[in-house]
């Protein structure tokens, strides 16, 4: 019963997490226990309901109450830290967004029509309404850049990238997975695709990792055609982003742009068997209710695959939970 229950309330935890993540609470905790009067007045807040809030942090184990209303971050809330290797601070902000609890709020209406649930509540698909607006664009941003620092170094330990000597990103948004590749083999040079108010901050990223000499940057949409010259062609957290239609679409812009010697390399999770793998599962529900994609086995990324000119050659699982799948042109 209580399992069930916890699972029940799971959304009160997150979005306490999300409060905190967005005042900055784990970057002043840095240093050590601080009292949640200064916090408050450090954050802004209101310092009754910021205590209310931090003691129930408390009782969850992301931070540790001391006596005199103190806390301390704990090992499991240290990666809030905006500044630590694996941070997952701006996820954390990103999730309690109202654009995204809206989505997940119209849930049901997914479930009984199949439509996605951020076109119906806010009248426009999630990349257009991100466009009009900058400033969730830069939440959105922070987020993928949040969850790319743990993910990139598995991708290193797992799959060997330094083969290539030009690696094309597609829809690579501020480069941060292209610089660490760069990073590591000094011998690759990177052309970084996506669209213009997106790499409008890759140059500050790639100029901060020491390579953007190597790595040329290109604005566009995918639908409409990739850069050429690339060797290897890297579509990370992409595809699944889209359905079916959309996913070969995108894949046979790559295959226009390919040469019959270049790889195309899927990022994604593998959806798993029955009974397994619910972050997988639970991701499936985020595509349906945000993006309007889905999550898919590797049986049924090669279904894709070769609907868009390419075959399946490996899939290399890795430790952050997504999979390198590698194809050649058909």
């Amino acid at each position: 019963m209580n399992e069930l229950r916890n699972l029940v309330n799971g959304y009160q935890a997150s979005q306490a997490i999300s409060v905190a993540a967005t005042l900055g609470v784990a970057d002043l905790l840095a240093a050590g226990p601080r009292a949640s009067d200064d916090l408050a007045r450090e954050t802004g807040a209101d310092a009754d309901a910021l205590y209310r809030l931090l003691r129930a942090l408390a009782a969850v184990g992301v931070l540790h109450e001391e006596d005199g209303r103190r806390f301390a971050l704990t090992e499991l809330g240290e990666p809030l830290r905006s500044e630590v290797p694996g941070s997952l601070a701006g996820w954390a902000e990103f999730i309690g967004r109202p654009s995204v609890w809206q989505s997940w709020g119209a849930l049901l209406h997914s479930v009984r029509t199949g439509e996605n649930a951020f076109r119906h509540v806010h009248g426009a698909d999630v990349w257009s309404w991100r466009v009009d607006r900058p400033d969730e664009s830069a939440v959105f941003d922070r987020a993928m850049a949040s969850l790319t620092g743990g993910v990139n170094r598995a991708l290193l330990d797992a799959y060997d990238f330094g083969r290539f000597g030009t690696v094309v990103d597609v829809g690579g948004g501020n480069g941060a997975l292209l610089a660490s590749l760069l990073r590591a083999f000094t011998g690759m040079r990177g052309i970084l695709f996506d669209q213009p108010h997106v790499t409008a901050l890759a140059h500050e990223v790639l100029g901060e990792a020491g390579v953007a000499d190597r790595c040329q940057v290109v604005s566009g949409s995918f639908f409409d055609g990739v850069p050429e010259g690339g060797d290897a062609y890297v579509l990370k957290a992409i595809v699944h982003d889209w359905e079916d239609p959309e996913a070969v679409a995108l894949m046979q812009a790559c295959r226009r742009a390919a040469s019959d010697d270049a790889v195309l390399l899927l990022i994604e999770r593998d959806l798993g068997g029955p009974n397994e793998a619910a972050a997988a599962k639970l991701s499936d529900l985020n595509m349906l209710v945000n993006p309007g994609g889905r999550e898919r086995s590797v049986e049924e990324y090669a279904a894709l695959l070769d609907a868009a000119g390419f075959r399946l050659l490996t899939a290399t699982p890795t430790a952050s939970g997504l999979s390198v799948l590698e194809a050649a042109p058909a």
